[in-house]
């Protein structure tokens, strides 16, 4: 394979792992100028299994300079790292390792797959402290929460649909829920409580799951926090509130700040006055609902933010922090 670029249809054409490996290390890419040692194949397999999959490409620096393998028995090169990947990790994995030759030198591919069966560990290590998962163009050991979510990945689970056993139905109040869907002639009583996986069966006992609980607004990391800074920056605000309760009233707190803060234009058409928000009602309360429902209710250390800015125009941001 020719990592030149080649003339066709009077076009230049490059090698895609070429424009690949100029891009840089990332999430799924990963160099290494020789071969490694046998532990550290393994672990970029393993974070490479248990994310998105990836390449490792032996033969190119850290400078992403094609360096080659020089003069090594590839077959035997192969066998090697099929080897070592089979003997370290668990569950099993089959990567699938091929060369190429780039720029006139010849280079090492090790294509990891997403795994099916997660979380994948190195089995010297075992599977609580085994497994890597992949930060960026870092392996890093995976902490106990990316590990429960990987296992919950392998069940086809969501930490939404898991039960809660810090809370007992009988205690909750889920009246706020009940009419917000009275509004739309809707009811919410067991089976549409079932349907939804708000409550699931543990043992033969109807159990809230943690969506039920999030949704309520119950545990003490589910707020939404907005502020009003003075200028571009966030060293001065001049006003700020944080709302709590079930999340269509954190919702509609939120809108209220939000049109409170924002500036208004007035027009006025013979005896008609028409007010308009200077931003869209409509793309606000998309951008909060976006934050409360994609929001990682895992991460208990941060809370949904929302700023506005002072300057020539408000601009309202909503900070929605993920895994």
């Amino acid at each position: 394979m020719s990592s030149e670029p080649t003339q066709t249809n009077g076009l230049h054409r490059m090698n895609p792992l070429l424009q690949t490996i100029a891009a840089g290390e990332n999430k799924t890419l990963e160099f290494k100028a020789r071969l490694p040692g046998k532990g550290q194949i393994a672990k970029t397999a393993i974070a490479f299994a248990n994310g998105s999959g990836g390449k490792i490409v032996i033969g190119v620096n850290d400078q992403r300079q094609v360096v080659g393998l020089g003069d090594v028995d590839i077959f035997e090169l192969q066998d090697r790292i099929a080897a070592m990947i089979a003997d370290s990790c668990a569950p099993a994995l089959l990567p699938d390792i091929y060369t190429a030759r780039l720029q006139d030198k010849l280079v090492l591919v090790i294509e990891v797959f997403r795994g099916s069966t997660p979380p994948y560990y190195l089995r010297s290590e075992g599977d609580e402290q085994g497994v890597y998962v992949r930060l960026g163009a870092s392996t890093r050991r995976a902490s106990p929460e990316q590990i429960q979510d990987l296992r919950r990945q392998r069940m086809n689970r969501s930490f939404d649909e898991e039960p809660s056993f810090e809370y007992a139905l009988i205690d909750l109040n889920l009246e706020p829920l009940q009419e917000r869907f009275s509004q739309t002639t809707k009811t919410l009583e067991q089976a549409q409580l079932l349907n939804l996986k708000l409550l699931c069966r543990e043992q033969d006992q109807l159990q809230p799951s943690q969506g039920l609980i999030h949704l309520l607004g119950l545990p003490d990391h589910v707020a939404l926090q907005c502020a009003r800074f003075k200028g571009q920056d966030m060293s001065l605000f001049i006003d700020r509130k944080e709302y709590r309760g079930d999340l269509f009233t954190q919702l509609e707190a939120g809108e209220a700040f939000l049109f409170n803060h924002l500036h208004l234009r007035g027009e006025i058409k013979g005896l008609q006055r028409t007010d308009t928000l200077e931003l869209p009602p409509v793309a606000l309360r998309e951008a909060l609902i976006n934050a409360l429902v994609h929001r990682d209710y895992l991460n208990r250390g941060r809370n949904i933010k929302v700023a506005v800015f002072a300057g020539s125009k408000s601009f309202p941001l909503v900070g929605c922090p993920m895994a």
